[in-house]
């Protein structure tokens, strides 16, 4: 068999020996798990080719040279380092790494930053137990525990994701490839350093700008550069401020002026009204009395609503204020917090930063209508609408009552409760007596429609009428009874009879029809005073009266004839004799005529 391989010549096997000699040189100088210097050799679109001076070349998958936008930066004839896993593998081939290699140049400048003492820069990725996972250099993950994150630890670790930051390493360990880190450190430091700042420019009266740090239900608290100033609830707004959160929230950025600066306890006081001129000032002569202003509902309170006419300037609607009408039961519950609303300004007090306002001003005032139609004497109908213990409210108009007093509403009843007369939503006429603007009220009275009987009671009963009574009441001085409907008089015990009575329910009893004199009439005091005992005299004497012209009469008619009749005749005169004679006590004590 013919060998068809060339001769090897001596030259070519010196070669082969110096090549093979001085990879096994460098062998023994570079050990595996180290990093070494290559030279690109070739460029693929999967692979790069490195020579490292050894036999065989590497092979380093073409992504390890990608940055990280994705742009590969490799070429022909480069120097770079790579990791030495192996110096064979299974085929013979070196096996590197351009990924391992940048990974621990990575650890060894976070080891070197941690000897110094120096700052690192990661951006924070997830939130882990105990604190955030954080990327620094190479891909690298290190820890940031909650303690760690800022000066205070805080409730919300989400608003710090996707941020990136400088870190202090607080620990490390390359070979558990562990990494603590501290964000707080670098604050602390920095808030120190505008500290010192700060607090060397504060004077009362500057205007500083600053970060809402926290809100509590008496102010803010207000970062002016590692320095917190106050701002008091009552330092906000010109106006009244009842929650702090409506007019700001944490991490705003705001303009105050420093009110007062502690340089001993480094307390600073803050305000942002004085940022603005007092609108009171101005308040007269924008919003004079009677003007009409236009604001917004801020509250609606039990006794009215509050409205904001202006940032720092407020009114009050009382209740009463709202409408003419009284038929409106609650008129606070046609509004609602944040409705624009037209006012009248009432009253001022620039001292007190007070102003009255009032709705129903701007509507016509029903009183000065009714003033205008109505005047005492006219009669008017209306609805009963509420009675009380005094009297009944009666509605003349829309938002207009007039008041009948129980004593005006009848010329002879004595009524104890109106409601014996009326009853609530009944149709009344009645005559205005008495209307007062300045009170607002109107006095009604029904009796007025009818002539007063008391005006002609002493010409119908003068004294010494006899007239015919009904007892209607009984009591321990005598006996009331009716002359006619409504009007009564009273019979004294005294003039019931001429015996002595203990009891006047011994003469007479409710209901008993009886025939009595007229004694006295007082239409001031509408009394009448009757006698029942004079009207039993005169009716006596009338009686006797009438039976002697009867006798005179017969006599005319008829002479005696018989001695009967003339005996008849003889005793009339005779009763007649006796009855002019005046009386005289018995034995028993009684009167005898």
């Amino acid at each position: 068999m013919e060998n068809h391989n060339p001769p090897v010549s001596e030259t070519n096997k010196e070669e082969d020996f110096a090549t093979l000699f001085e990879a096994t040189s460098q062998q023994s100088q570079i050990k595996e798990g180290e990093i070494v210097k290559g030279k690109v050799i070739k460029v693929t679109k999967d692979s790069v080719l490195i020579d490292i001076g050894f036999k065989s070349e590497g092979v380093v998958p073409i992504e390890e040279f990608a940055d990280p936008t994705g742009k590969i930066k490799v070429n022909e004839g480069d120097i770079v380092e790579v990791f030495l896993e192996r110096w064979e593998d299974e085929n013979g081939n070196v096996v590197i790494s351009k990924f391992e290699a940048d990974r621990m140049r990575v650890w060894d400048e976070i080891s070197e930053a941690y000897k110094k003492g120096d700052t690192i820069e990661g951006t924070i990725t997830q939130k882990i137990k105990g604190g955030l996972s954080v990327t620094i250099k190479g891909g690298v993950k290190a820890f940031l525990p909650g303690s760690q994150i800022d000066v205070k630890p805080p409730k919300n670790l989400d608003q710090y994701l996707n941020q990136t930051c400088n870190f202090t390493i607080l620990k490390f360990n390359k070979k558990r490839g562990n990494i603590v880190l501290s964000r707080r450190s670098i604050i602390e430091k920095e808030r120190e350093e505008l500290r010192t700042q700060t607090l060397s420019q504060l004077q009362e009266g500057t205007i500083v700008e600053g970060t809402i740090k926290n809100i509590t239900e008496y102010g803010a608290f207000i970062d002016l550069g590692g320095v917190d100033g106050l701002v008091h609830i009552t330092d906000m707004s010109w106006g009244k401020v009842t929650n702090p959160n409506d007019l700001m929230k944490i991490g705003d950025k705001v303009k105050v002026v420093v009110l007062k600066y502690d340089p001993q306890t480094e307390k600073v006081s803050l305000g942002m009204k004085q940022l603005k001129e007092d609108p009171w000032l101005s308040v007269p002569q924008k919003y004079p009395k009677g003007s009409k202003v236009t604001g917004k509902i801020t509250a609606i309170l039990d006794y009215g609503l509050l409205v904001t006419i202006e940032d720092g300037v407020e009114g009050l609607v009382h209740v009463s204020e709202i409408t003419w009408s009284k038929k409106v039961k609650n008129p606070l519950k046609k509004f609602k917090v944040g409705d624009e609303i037209e006012a009248m300004v009432l009253e001022m007090d620039q001292a007190a930063r007070k102003i009255s306002l009032g709705i129903k001003q701007l509507e016509p005032d029903p009183w000065t209508l009714f003033t205008e139609k109505y005047k005492p004497g006219d009669k008017i109908t209306g609805k009963v609408h509420a009675i009380t213990d005094y009297g009944a409210f009666i509605e003349i108009t829309d938002g207009i009552d007039g008041l009948v007093h129980k004593s005006d509403l009848s010329w002879t009843q004595k009524i104890n409760h109106p409601s014996e007369f009326l009853r609530k939503g009944q149709i009344v006429d009645a005559v205005i007596l008495n209307i007062n603007y300045q009170e607002k009220r109107v006095s009604l009275g029904i009796k007025q429609l009818t002539e007063d009987p008391w005006e002609r009671i002493p010409r119908d009963y003068p004294p010494g009428s006899i007239l015919e009574v009904k007892i209607t009441k009984i009591t321990d001085f005598g006996a009331f009874a009716e002359i006619e409907k409504g009007i009564e008089g009273l019979i004294h015990i005294s003039e019931m009879s001429d015996e002595p009575i203990k009891n006047p329910s011994e003469v007479v009893k409710e209901g008993d029809k009886v025939r009595a004199e007229v004694i006295t009439v007082d239409p001031n005091e509408r009394k009448i005073a009757l006698s029942m005992k004079t009207v039993a005299g005169i009716e006596e004497v009338q009686d006797i009266e009438e039976f002697r012209k009867a006798q005179a009469s017969l006599q005319a008619q008829k002479p005696a004839s018989t001695i009967g009749e003339l005996i008849k005749q003889k005793m009339g005169d005779q009763i007649l004799e006796i009855s002019k004679e005046p009386s005289s006590d018995n034995k028993n004590g009684k009167k005898e005529k």
